[in-house]
């Protein structure tokens, strides 16, 4: 295993490298576009399967970004050894496609990195869950509203050890951000009062 994994890692970085060079790439610079991919296929392969990966949003999209890694290694490859074979030329579109892999890989992983970092209850919700303010007003009294959010900031401190957020109330009790901005505010001016009589 030890043997086929490495020399399908010197073979792909043989072709990869050899394409970067006949696309224009300098030589001292050849090499980056082997590291990139392989980087990019590890990365994403790895927070795929990582345990530590909490949201599904962020495992579907490594999932389909180390798929997608591994596949452009194999394009590359295979466009390399059909120019080797003088049955491919290298023309302007592969010349731009093999330029425009670094900086479509930075964004990819950028985004990987971000969803990575979110738990799937801070993602964004659906549209249409937020509901328009002065139907809210008409639903809920502010002494209802204020209630509601006092509960919720005792149940996050007890899970969580701190204030909930304003994005958190605001999932909570379905109002605008600025109406959660306003009710937190409140919240804690009256916390603040009972803590100092």
């Amino acid at each position: 295993m030890t043997v086929t994994a490495c020399a399908a890692a010197v073979s792909s970085f043989s072709g990869l490298h050899s394409l970067a060079a006949a696309t224009g790439w300098p030589e001292a610079l050849a090499p980056l576009l082997p590291f990139t991919i392989d980087a990019y296929a590890m990365t994403a392969t790895r927070v795929w399967l990582s345990k530590a990966t909490g949201s599904v949003a962020a495992r579907r999209f490594a999932r389909w970004n180390a798929i997608g890694a591994i596949g452009l290694s194999l394009v590359g490859n295979a466009a390399w050894h059909l120019i080797a074979a003088k049955v491919l030329t290298v023309t302007w579109p592969i010349v731009v496609l093999v330029g425009a892999v670094p900086p479509a890989v930075l964004g990819l992983l950028s985004h990987l990195a971000v969803l990575r970092s979110q738990d799937d209850e801070d993602e964004a919700e659906p549209l249409g869950t937020e509901l328009p303010e002065h139907q809210v007003a008409a639903d809920a009294g502010e002494d209802d509203l204020i209630e509601a959010a006092r509960t919720a900031d005792n149940a996050h401190r007890a899970e969580h050890g701190k204030p909930i957020t304003r994005d958190e109330l605001r999932k909570v009790l379905h109002v605008s951000s600025d109406r959660a901005s306003h009710i937190l505010r409140t919240l804690r001016n009256s916390r603040d009062e009972s803590d100092n009589p």
